[in-house]
């Protein structure tokens, strides 16, 4: 099947309708671009949820930080796994970066509306809904899941194993965020299965458990979905009974903490709201933060283009230090009211500027 470079397409349910059987090279590679597609779409959302947080530090504040850290190491290692079989990431390209507020890419959970806002009640609910596993160990209805793409990705990659070269490889380390962090080179089906199960555990948790098999420093972290359901319940997740084991929400109260009443961004930017057209002032923050953004994006596009591994993993840098640069700008948005008086601030649009 022809590759789709649009995000705003329903490319991943059409990958999901070919037989496995027929589930080829191009077929993986389709996937995998995709897939990068996703987890890119996350970064917006989360860091702005983080960022709005007033004190930038707390167990919450620690949470999410570790959860968009874990984001992009699984943005590295799909780039791995798709330039391992001699495909080249499309990162930084206006077909293909997130739009918001709108659904994920490619349409996967297409009833889910991704969205820019502060921390608050209605964005954690959302940042748990894009994490939301197959089968939750506490509570829900099954649905098909980013999770379940990723499956459909592992299972190809098992029947064509011969395709992984260990071409333009990145090795980068972030295991000062935690187990499963760094960025590997994918030479091997096993490391290429080690690496989705990272992806998928994270994100999900196990079949039987919702503790993260990964965790950052501290012990006892949960898998993302979890850690956002936290939030949206107020209370900690714990072991009620055992055999089976039964979880719930019924521990410690987890308080979200106060936050920068960031109002959501219209899609396309505040623009597109006549009410809320930005000054001169603050336009001028919205384009150094969008340049900053779509900087990075640039420079993680090289970094899978380059021969020369070196070369490669100086671009990674590169990138993390625009992604730096992106908060202290987000922040200065987020104390400016916005002119509608309805005591909302702006905040971050994450549109790519060529």
């Amino acid at each position: 099947m022809t590759q789709t470079l649009e995000y705003q397409s329903n490319a991943i349910v059409e990958l999901m309708g070919v037989r496995p059987t027929e589930r080829d090279a191009e077929w993986l590679r389709n996937a995998l671009q995709q897939a990068i597609m996703v987890e890119v779409a996350t970064i917006g959302p989360y860091a702005s949820g983080l960022w709005s947080i007033e004190q930038n530090q707390g167990p919450v504040y620690d949470a999410i930080r570790a959860v968009m850290f874990d984001e992009m190491t699984h943005m590295g290692l799909v780039c791995n796994m798709l330039t391992t079989i001699g495909g080249n990431p499309v990162i930084a390209d206006a077909s293909v970066v997130p739009k918001y507020e709108h659904p994920l890419p490619g349409g996967v959970r297409p009833e889910l509306i991704v969205f820019l806002e502060g921390l608050n009640k209605a964005s954690v609910e959302m940042f748990s809904e894009i994490e939301r596993p197959d089968a939750p160990v506490a509570q829900f209805e099954t649905f098909t899941t980013i999770g379940a793409f990723y499956t459909a990705i592992e299972e190809a990659f098992e029947a064509h194993s011969h395709l992984i070269t260990g071409a333009r490889q990145i090795d980068y380390s972030l295991a000062h965020h935690g187990q499963g962090n760094n960025i590997v080179p994918l030479d091997s089906i096993e490391k290429v299965r080690a690496a989705i199960e990272v992806i998928k555990e994270q994100g999900e948790g196990t079949s039987t458990s919702p503790e993260n098999p990964f965790p950052g420093p501290k012990p006892g972290e949960l898998a993302h979905f979890y850690v956002f359901r936290e939030l949206f319940h107020g209370r900690k997740l714990i072991k009620v009974s055992e055999s089976p084991d039964v979880w719930d929400f019924t521990g410690d109260a987890v308080p979200l903490p106060p936050a920068h009443p960031m109002g959501r961004v219209p899609e396309g930017g505040w623009a597109n709201d006549p009410t809320n057209a930005p000054t001169p002032e603050i336009r001028e923050t919205l384009d150094a933060f969008n340049t900053e953004f779509s900087s990075m994006l640039r420079a993680l596009e090289r970094a899978w283009r380059a021969d020369d591994p070196n070369a490669g993993k100086s671009e990674v840098g590169t990138a993390v230090g625009h992604m730096f640069k992106m908060g202290p700008l987000a922040r200065s948005l987020m104390v400016k009211p916005l002119p509608d008086g309805g005591g909302k601030t702006y905040g971050p649009e994450f549109l790519y500027v060529e």
